[in-house]
């Protein structure tokens, strides 16, 4: 029989789709099986509304048959059958879609049938995927409730023919020839059991039908095996699903030993319809925060996997949520490869992300210790969500975070601490620090405990950046209690009576500050010190927590924070300071030699232990601990 040739569009369309369109060249036994199972589909809604209600789902197979020596694989149904016409109309026109015009003209969604039967493939371009594999198809197809039956044969771009055949049962029988291995091909392994096996449970594990896989042993004798599952959790009635069962599958499907936290399983209809079966895991994958990790839910349609991380559905800060969307709605073309909708896809996203963030607010209420096992493993990721974009998202994020109280010892939200504000404190305090023992070291955590305030301890890189993205909890500004606007909530008095001793005091607070060029931009007396003789404090954007994260990135070298040492008046050292200070005044008096008078030099050692000291306080390092050696050295040498 004379060979009929593509259109020229469907040759280049051929030639592009085997040679480019298609990512991985597996997803052919995929498109087969799954207009396969199109095929059984419209047969068995043929069957019901012909009225022959004694049909059963039973009835009908799938079945696969790999061949070695002959370099063959089939893909073999009993569905619906295609006539001679319709065999050049679907497969003789490149992405002429039966099943999709078989859906569009003659299915009654709202029949009881219809509502049974879902058409997953386009039997067109996904058809021809079977040539990056095979260097000739024979398509042998019987229309159901027709005696006749006809074989279509092609290699490719170089046409088709059509020719009568035999065949004793309705429904069609697809031949590969599988192509010789290339370099860097190994199209052998597509005709051994565990490759198909494979192939079968991650992408159609959920196709409604059984899928056989028929293997000849040496003996001569046959072996079946079914290889689908069929039945997928998300579609089971939720009364019949136990809480093992979801622990199981969840172990099962994304390779963890540890059951999940929470299960999250919806099902919508609407613009949108989708089921989504979600979880949240115990504890973080060990690539979580590299380059490495993969964020995404697999997503189906209608039982077919069709993408296995999509990456769209998940905002980053719900990036560590598993599991999976299964719709039917979803618009595909080049067979389901690519998302032609991204509006739907969005849709579905933005549900997703206001059902996690609600499950994750029901979470921490219902079970604190629960969550902040939780908080432990995913906290870091929502506080990045915090800092990104600019803290559009915060709030949605906001009211799940947790801190460290340390008038409380314990984890607490933001709506917590304010509920236990002071009253007439205005601000939410908190503290940078490696460990909370380190912050407890800082003398002004002495002091805002001495206030009556509570202060969260930030000892997470990211913390302090997130806050300060945020700005404020419901109008509570976050304040740091090393900022020098602290003193804002200092009484009248205490502040009068600090600028009047600053004052006083102004030319030894700039002598010191001159002593310290280089080291700190201010010198200053604070009332907020404690204990203390000396303590840090900052102005400006960047914190000394800040500091320290910024200059612990490879690009980050050269980040300094705006430094002030503040003094204690009521500490003895400042006492010693000015006696000193007023004896080098002396000394000096009337000398015009650059050198300083032994009280001056004197007064700059001791300006600079106190800054090395208030730097150890803030947990920074020493610059040059030589320095400080030999300020302590020259004062015991003083003291003899």
């Amino acid at each position: 029989m004379a060979k009929k040739q593509f259109k020229a569009e469907s040759r280049k369309l051929l030639d592009l789709m085997i040679n480019s369109i298609y990512t991985h060249k597996e997803i052919f036994l995929r498109e087969l099986v799954s207009n396969a199972s199109d095929a059984i589909d419209k047969r068995y809604y043929t069957e019901l509304t012909s009225g022959n209600s004694g049909v059963r789902k039973n009835d009908f197979s799938i079945e696969i048959i790999p061949d070695s020596d002959l370099r063959t694989l089939t893909i073999r149904d009993n569905g619906i059958g295609m006539t001679r016409e319709e065999l050049e109309t679907n497969l003789g026109t490149i992405a002429k879609s039966g099943s999709q015009l078989f859906k569009e003209d003659d299915i009654d969604e709202g029949s009881k049938a219809g509502r049974m039967v879902s058409i997953i493939g386009q039997f067109g371009v996904g058809f021809y995927s079977a040539f990056m594999v095979s260097d000739m198809v024979t398509v042998t197809s019987r229309a159901f409730g027709s005696d006749e039956a006809n074989m279509w044969m092609s290699s490719g771009t170089d046409g088709y023919t059509v020719e009568p055949a035999e065949k004793d049962t309705a429904g069609t029988e697809i031949v590969l020839h599988i192509k010789e291995d290339a370099e860097g091909e190994n199209y052998s392994d597509y005709l051994k059991e565990y490759t198909i096996r494979g192939l079968i449970k991650k992408y159609s594990d959920y196709i409604r039908y059984p899928i056989r896989l028929e293997i000849t042993e040496k003996d001569g004798s046959l072996r079946t095996e079914t290889l689908n599952s069929m039945e997928p959790i998300w579609k089971r009635q939720k009364s019949k699903v136990k809480p093992e069962d979801y622990n199981e599958f969840y172990k099962d499907k994304f390779n963890d030993y540890i059951d999940p936290l929470r299960v999250i399983r919806t099902s919508v209809e609407g613009v949108s319809s989708y089921t989504s079966l979600l979880f949240i895991p115990a504890h973080a994958p060990f690539d979580y925060y590299t380059k490495d990790f993969e964020k995404g839910l697999t997503l189906y349609s209608s039982g077919v996997m069709i993408m296995e991380r999509c990456g769209e559905l998940l905002p980053d800060y719900f990036n560590f949520v598993k599991g999976l969307v299964d719709s039917q709605d979803l618009s595909l073309n080049i067979s389901r490869e690519t998302l032609q909708h991204d509006r739907q896809l969005a849709g579905i996203a933005k549900n997703l992300e206001k059902k996690i963030r609600r499950e994750l607010e029901t979470f921490l209420k219902e079970d604190r210790e629960g969550y902040e096992k939780f908080f432990a493993a995913f906290g870091r990721q929502l506080k990045i969500g915090l800092y990104d974009d600019y803290g559009r998202n915060r709030e949605q994020l906001q009211d799940l975070m947790l801190f460290l109280s340390d008038d409380q010892n314990k984890l607490i939200t933001f709506d917590e601490y304010v509920s236990g504000m002071k009253e007439g404190q205005n601000c939410i305090y908190y503290a940078s620090g490696e460990t909370r023992e380190k912050i407890d070291l800082l003398p002004q955590t002495a002091y805002a405990r001495s206030k009556g305030y509570d202060v969260l301890c930030l000892t997470d890189d990211i913390d302090e950046f997130a806050l300060r993205m945020m700005d404020n909890y419901n109008g509570k500004p976050f304040r740091s209690v090393t900022e020098e606007d602290m003193n804002e909530d200092e009484e009248k008095d205490s502040r009068e009576r600090i600028a009047q001793l600053e004052e006083e005091n102004k030319d030894l607070l700039a002598f010191l500050k001159d002593s310290l060029s280089g080291r700190i931009s201010d010198v200053k007396l604070s009332s907020r010190l404690s204990s203390a003789a000396a303590g840090l404090n900052t102005k400006g954007g960047i914190s000394l927590g800040m500091e320290k994260v910024l200059n612990s990135l490879p690009e980050g070298a050269g980040f300094k924070a705006e430094r002030v040492l503040e003094l204690n008046p009521d500490h003895e050292v400042f006492r010693v300071l000015k006696e000193v200070y007023s004896e080098a005044a002396s000394e000096d008096s009337g000398k015009n030699e650059e050198t300083g008078s032994p009280a001056s030099e004197r007064l700059k050692h001791y300006a600079g232990l106190l800054c090395d000291q208030a730097m150890m306080y803030s947990g920074l390092p020493i610059e040059d601990p030589s320095r400080i050696g030999d300020a302590i050295a020259s004062l015991i040498i003083s003291l003899k």
